[in-house]
């Protein structure tokens, strides 16, 4: 007996599971602002050097404001003062001659000045991370990744070994105290140390909780909770902007986007574990008070007492249920080893896109908080596209598609002359769309196409290779100091080759999930309850099974 059967006599979409992705929305909520924060705390606002301790009792004293940045900053090509070059001694002379091209320059002598108007605080006023230290500034999106990588692979991993719910609590736990941690560093070491394990910890959340909804929804219902779990991105990357322009401080804005996960913490005690996972690892007892739990509160209570242990153990046979999985069994088969490849270089080519068009927050031209609401509200019309077009042309085509449509847009704008401002705006909307839209499906995809024995393990591996694609992104877009289209042709290629690879994946629309690593290498996926297609196993109704072991 498939364990859809089970989940549709209960009912696969009642109060049961919107309270499991009411609860987690609230920690997704931390996740975007957490991935976006860079783009606030590492701005860097306009600087000068700081003229405050030359002679002001001379004849420099005398002088206003503007004569004084005119006698000791030079001038740049457009004609604002230079943010890290000064003169060496103050030259008088410029007041009646404005032309400094031929005189010697020196780095700032004595730190700088910042405009303040627009941010109270940020990393590079703290720690003076501007002119010859602006790469440390632009590396702590990289640290940040680098901690989300590791910390999916690891936590894919564990929730495969020690269950979903456990290690959702760590995720919690280590995300709230390194991210109010960081808020509170004394030195730019101490900072990307803490948020590389800030990293580390919350992206726990996204692969557990995506895993967890999943597979306690019904085949029907899988869609929807997969746009749902977007919405929250959408929400978070649209409402950051708001919040960090109330909150202008790095740190108070560190620790109010790190809030959320106390009350996740507060509400994890009514996330139920994983039945599939349970019954998978031969924990039936455990698995039956969930599912008798789930019967009560979605008003099946007709369907509760015919499940029991016993029942709960024939719905699955695993290869042994006493092995530890591991991510070497990802690779250990041909087919499985197939799979792993593809939906890591679409993971890869998903988030670096996707990324590589959201740090750009400078394209639009408006201010900075303006040019992240325009990015965070454009994915809501996409996200309730996208669940149209999961059913109507499948989890492949749409990926393909929206892949497709991202490499498509950054094509065109390579091409388009620069002065064009309007319409190179309206096509990158177009392709942060897409590439919205393609990582909306990837998710639920994704964890459809891994067996349940392995899914963690393949939603943590290939997370990983999403966020190896995210931590790169912010140095791909330093690349334009060598040729100034150059982040673009590439961000373009990864989309193209991306949306090729995806192509070779499998549909997994109106099918059951792969419950072991078997039923992938025999390509034994099962049509839904409510599909043309009977599910090729010798299946017994839950009812006549309860009848038949009565008879014995």
């Amino acid at each position: 007996m498939k364990f859809e059967h089970l989940l549709s006599d209960i009912n696969g979409f009642g109060r049961f599971q919107i309270m499991i992705i009411i609860i987690s929305f609230v920690a997704r909520f931390t996740l975007p602002c957490h991935f976006m924060l860079g783009n606030f705390i590492a701005a860097v606002p306009s600087h000068r050097c700081d003229l405050s301790t030359l002679d002001d009792e001379g004849v420099f004293g005398n002088l206003t404001q503007e004569q004084r940045l005119t006698v000791t900053i030079p001038v740049q090509e457009d004609g604002t003062p230079s943010s890290c070059k000064m003169f060496p001694e103050p030259q008088f002379h410029l007041l009646s001659n404005s032309n400094d091209s031929d005189l010697a320059t020196v780095p700032c002598q004595n730190g700088w000045v910042y405009d303040n108007s627009t941010f109270k605080s940020t990393l590079a006023t703290e720690w003076d991370l501007v002119c010859d230290q602006k790469g440390q500034n632009k590396v702590t999106a990289t640290i940040f990744f680098l901690g989300v990588m590791f910390g999916a692979m690891t936590f894919g991993s564990l929730s495969d070994r020690f269950g979903r719910k456990t290690m959702l609590l760590v995720s919690y736990i280590s995300g709230m105290l390194f991210g109010v941690a960081s808020a509170f560093s004394t030195s730019f070491i101490m900072f990307a140390v803490l948020r590389f394990f800030t990293g580390f910890g919350i992206t726990g959340i996204v692969i557990i909780s995506s895993v967890l909804s999943v597979e306690w929804v019904d085949i029907e219902h899988r869609k929807l909770v997969g746009v749902i779990d977007s919405l929250s991105w959408t929400f978070g990357n649209s409402m950051i902007p708001a919040i960090a322009y109330c909150v202008n401080d790095w740190r108070q804005l560190t620790i109010v986007v790190t809030s959320p996960l106390v009350l996740a913490i507060l509400t994890w005690r009514w996330i139920p574990e994983s039945a599939r996972w349970l019954i998978a690892n031969g924990k039936f007892e455990k698995a039956n008070f969930y599912l008798q739990q789930c019967a009560q509160i979605n008003q099946k209570q007709e369907f509760a007492s015919k499940i029991t242990p016993e029942t709960l153990s024939s719905i699955i046979v695993t290869e042994r249920k006493d092995r530890t999985y591991s991510y070497l069994d990802l690779v250990r088969t041909p087919k499985m080893r197939r799979l792993a490849l593809l939906t890591g270089i679409v993971w890869y080519g998903v988030a670096s896109t996707y990324y590589g068009i959201s740090f750009n927050i400078t394209g639009f031209g408006l201010n900075i908080y303006l040019t992240q609401f325009v990015y965070g509200a454009i994915e809501l019309p996409v996200t309730l596209s996208v669940y149209y077009l999961l059913d109507k042309v499948g989890r492949r085509n749409t990926e393909v598609g929206s892949l497709l449509g991202a490499g498509i847009c950054l094509a065109i704008n390579i091409f388009l002359p620069r002065d064009m401002s309007v319409l190179r705006t309206v096509v990158a909307m177009l392709g942060k769309g897409c590439s919205a839209a393609s990582f909306t499906t990837v998710v639920l995809y994704s964890s459809e196409l891994f067996p349940t024995v392995v899914r963690q393990n393949g939603m943590g591996y290939n997370s990983s290779m999403g966020r190896l694609g995210v931590s790169l992104a912010p140095l791909i877009l330093l690349l334009d100091e060598v040729w100034r289209d150059l982040p673009q042709v590439l961000l373009c290629s990864i989309a193209l080759l991306a949306s090729l690879v995806a192509r070779m994946l499998p549909e997994t629309r109106d099918r059951c999930l792969p419950e072991t690593i078997q039923d992938i290498e025999d390509g034994q996926t099962g049509k839904s309850l409510a599909g043309s297609q009977v599910v090729e196993t010798t299946e017994i109704p839950l009812k006549s099974k309860a009848n038949d072991e009565g008879e014995n």
